[in-house]
């Protein structure tokens, strides 16, 4: 999957993108002209949304719309990085999207109203991606299951405690094939505690993900778990069984 050719990058881009267009497969690929004609729905603007908004911000993107109902709590602070103890109170998702065009004046962020299975359907209207960073086992499902319906591929990623995993969903990969819904468990940061660098980390895997699928470079964790062990350093590639009742991609 990647987005549509866009528009030929003007002399102030090109120089604010200078860097990855060194890089020999984002050249090729054209994916600097096809990151900026992207359009990406971020649910979450937490450890894991903040980085990634931060991340698509720097790469370009076109639009960023970003939905999360939550303020920013002090205790945020410590792994949510677009945020300073100023912002303490105010909407994540207006926060973010303000950082957003702050690191990135040709990125054009929207604050869209926080997801749920009645809305999802429109606040996908015309992506060209999604990137679930909720820990609100409801709303993952709710977006798996429009991104589905719609066709849209999702990048998926957890972080709790000192580890965290990153997947992408397209075609007949599900959500609900990793973790059915009736033995689905999840515990958020509030619960379960989590050191600052691993939700950062795993959002920034999140970000790679998301630019090679829009950029149409390389190979995108599509049937594949990316895991982390923050305490022993461990990386681990799973391969996900096939679901027995399609055919293999």
């Amino acid at each position: 999957m990647s987005s549509k050719p866009g528009r030929p990058l003007s002399r102030p881009e090109l120089r604010r993108y200078s860097r990855p267009l060194l890089v020999p497969e984002w050249q090729a690929a054209g994916a600097q002209e096809r990151i900026t004609a992207a359009r990406v729905l971020l649910v979450g603007a937490g450890g894991l949304g903040c980085a990634v908004a931060a991340a698509l911000a720097g790469a370009g993107v076109g639009e960023l719309r970003i939905s999360d109902h939550d303020t920013v709590d002090v205790s945020n602070l410590h792994r949510q990085l677009l945020f300073r103890s100023p912002d303490v109170g105010r909407h994540k998702a207006e926060v973010a999207a303000a950082q957003v065009q702050a690191i990135n004046p040709f990125v054009r962020p929207q604050v869209v109203p926080a997801l749920s299975a009645d809305n999802a359907a429109q606040l996908l209207d015309g992506v060209s991606l999604v990137v679930d960073a909720t820990d609100n086992l409801a709303t993952r499902y709710a977006l798996a299951e429009a991104a589905h319906a719609a066709g849209v591929p999702c990048v998926w990623g957890a972080a709790s405690g000192t580890s965290g995993m990153v997947t992408v969903f397209a075609g007949a990969r599900r959500l609900h094939d990793l973790f059915p819904p009736q033995s689905a468990q999840a515990d958020s940061c509030d619960e379960a505690g989590v050191l600052g660098p691993v939700p950062a980390l795993v959002g920034q895997m999140m970000a790679l993900e998301a630019l090679k699928l829009l950029g149409g470079v390389g190979q995108p964790l599509v049937g594949r778990l990316w895991t982390f062990d923050g305490l022993s350093g461990r990386v681990r590639l799973i391969a996900l069984p096939e679901r027995a009742d399609v055919p293999a991609e």
